[in-house]
């Protein structure tokens, strides 16, 4: 009998191999699977032990696993364990999905170090993994540093990024880039890597693309530019455990009144670490963080949408909708649950001034590109700070304009309010998605050009004067709505192609053929105006007396308005050298980074420019009487505001 017994045993295992492709899994979620069946093993992790999915990785595990997701970007800080989400998203598509996977690191010898530390400790310590590799530990054809072969017969390549021969002949369900951005940015002159590695899913059913990086340089940073591409970039938002208002992690500092904060010693060394919310004030203590991520919320920058868990989405009006096709996400060291915010600040006080420490800390631990150009440009994060409470549109605002922005999926607006001496007030923000020639969607945008506002005082007002982008493949669409609206009253614009251009040069006459005041902006000269005002520091006490400061720009603190992204949007343009008539001139460049805010800010000043150019409005006669030829008083209520059509 002893004789047998081997024999038996080999005959049991390779009857429960060949029954393997007959047996389905119960349907689980790719966190559902990791949390029930994935190890971290010793030699690849700070604690060995079995894995359970922290609440900021839920969305993005699931993403990962989503199969009506084709592209998920991702980009991180360290500590937020990010190759360890991709292992466990590896094991759940070879074992439950049955997948073929395909993951390029930057170099041969980094996808060898992921193979031999990564995926051998995985297979080793996860039993089912184990149970589908039986030449595990062994020399075997199926198992070498850059292929494994499963009794299931699917197969997990590994490969370096810098030869393009890497990227042929393979068939994958499933593609994933590790530190997109260490990559070259063309693999031998045959195109860039994501471009190469994604045809390898033509044919697959459900194909999927992931890609995640920290962050490099701005202009060559890869990850960046995978991010811009897709239409939603969403972060984590908590709750204040205190105030319970909605938010996301900031840097903070001593410059701004919320974030990050910290105290030191006599020696200069953190003592301790806490947060301050953006709302009320409130501190926030990092286990309080912890616990309030368990109800956190992945939020859209641009459009609002959102998500718990990665696999149910939902509008900004909270409806669910259908799951989107390309998401981004993007995180920092900040919501680690593992790594404390004095770690955090202990690194930052170890920069003293170095350039090269600084780059490190900003591209690793903040989770953001570093910007070389770091010259004339306004930091997004000082005026995110210095947003105020306002009323939607205060006493000392006198005229309110429109600016339009014309994108391929969707139409952005801003409403701006100008007083004395041309200080502004954002007002209004509205982002539409949808096919820019629909007549439904031109009926909404419609009913945004309606849209009246009460100033404080009571005053109704109207927006007296709308630009509109008719630039790019929707400009009969953007005649069409001019001309039903009035054609003094909606003006379409173009962007000057001659550097130096007026900001707004309204012509005498209607174009001919479109029968509309087609109207060029010189877009370099207006950046140049607002980034200089949008510099001007603000006096609270100033604005708290209802005391006018020409030329300042107020951003309210109102995230519907104006969030994170509006911010960076307003502040995403930098001045750089270029060739103008054979002359080198400054110009303004976004190295394209998203700038719609900016561009609708600019085409409301082009609005006000021809209020005030060919329309006769003149700020100084709407402000009220002076008392004593010095300050205003507070103005007098209106029934209705006067319009110039």
């Amino acid at each position: 009998m002893s004789t047998l017994s081997p024999w038996l045993s080999d005959l049991r295992k390779s009857i429960k191999l060949g029954l393997q492709a007959l047996y389905k899994e119960p349907p689980q979620t790719a966190v559902e699977w990791a949390d029930a069946n994935f190890y971290m093993s010793a030699e690849s992790s700070y604690n060995e032990g079995k894995w359970t999915t922290d609440p900021f990785q839920v969305a993005i595990l699931n993403a990962m696993g989503n199969d009506l997701i084709a592209v998920v970007n991702f980009i991180k800080s360290a500590r937020i364990g990010y190759t360890k989400l991709l292992m466990a998203n590896i094991g759940y598509k070879i074992h439950h999905k049955r997948r073929n996977v395909m993951m390029w690191s930057p170099t041969d010898p980094d996808a060898e170090d992921i193979s031999k530390s990564h995926v051998s400790g995985m297979i080793r310590d996860v039993p089912l993994l184990g149970e589908l590799a039986p030449w595990f530990g062994r020399k075997h054809s199926d198992n070498t540093l850059n292929q494994k072969i499963f009794s299931n017969r699917r197969t997990l390549w590994i490969r370096g990024g810098k030869a393009s021969r890497n990227y042929r002949e393979k068939s994958a369900d499933e593609v994933i880039y590790d530190e997109l951005s260490n990559f070259d940015e063309s693999v031998e002159g045959e195109g860039a890597p994501i471009t190469l590695g994604d045809k390898r899913l033509n044919g697959a059913t459900y194909p999927k693309s992931i890609r995640g990086s920290t962050p490099k340089r701005v202009g060559s940073c890869q990850i960046t530019k995978a991010v811009e591409e897709s239409p939603y970039l969403l972060r984590f938002h908590i709750d204040c455990p205190h105030c319970r208002q909605e938010q996301t992690l900031k840097w903070g500092g001593k410059d701004v009144e919320f974030g990050l904060k910290w105290e030191k010693n006599a020696l200069g060394e953190a003592e301790k670490a806490w947060y301050v919310c953006e709302h009320n004030a409130c501190v926030i203590w990092h286990q309080e963080m912890v616990e309030s991520s368990k109800t956190g919320r992945w939020i859209c920058d641009h459009t609002g949408i959102w998500t718990r868990d990665g696999m149910d989405w939902f509008g900004a009006d909270d409806e669910v909708i259908r799951t989107p096709r390309s998401v981004s996400f993007s995180i920092w060291a900040i919501y680690s649950t593992w790594s404390t915010w004095l770690s955090l600040v202990e690194e930052w006080l170890k920069i003293k001034g170095d350039v090269s420490k600084l780059i490190t800390f900003m591209n690793t631990t903040r989770g953001e590109t570093w910007d070389d150009d770091q010259g004339e440009k306004l930091d997004s994060e000082v005026l995110y700070g210095r947003r105020e409470v306002y009323p939607t549109v205060p006493n000392l605002g006198l005229v309110l304009v429109g600016g339009v922005d014309t994108q391929d999926d969707r139409y952005e607006g801003r409403v701006w309010a100008f007083g004395q001496g041309e200080e502004c007030w954002l007002v209004h923000r509205f982002i539409l998605m949808g096919d820019p020639a629909s007549e439904e969607l031109r009926r909404k945008v419609g009913l945004e050009l309606h849209r009246q506002f009460a100033r404080a005082d009571g005053t109704i007002m109207k927006v007296e004067r709308w630009t509109w982008d008719a630039g790019g493949h929707y400009a009969d669409e953007v005649y069409a709505e001019s001309r039903k609206h009035g054609v003094h009253w909606v003006i379409p614009i173009r962007g000057a192609t001659v550097y130096g251009k007026p900001i707004a040069n309204f012509p005498r006459t209607k174009n001919k053929v479109h029968k509309v005041f087609l109207t060029e902006i010189g877009t370099d000269n207006a950046k140049e105006l607002l980034y200089s005002r949008m510099a001007l520091p603000i006096d609270t006490s100033r604005s708290q007396a209802g005391v006018a400061q020409p030329g300042v720009v107020h951003l309210p603190a109102n995230d519907a308005v104006c969030d994170e992204s509006e911010v960076k949007q307003l502040t995403s343009e930098r001045k750089k050298a270029a060739i103008s008539k054979g002359k080198r001139v400054m110009k303004w460049d976004n190295n394209h980074r998203r700038n719609e805010a900016l561009d609708c800010f600019v085409y409301a000043l082009a609005a006000l420019r021809i209020c005030q150019q060919r329309f006769g409005l003149d700020l100084d006669l709407l402000i009220p009487a002076i008392s004593g030829g010095a300050e205003p008083e507070a103005e007098r209520p209106r029934k209705k505001s006067s319009h110039w059509k």
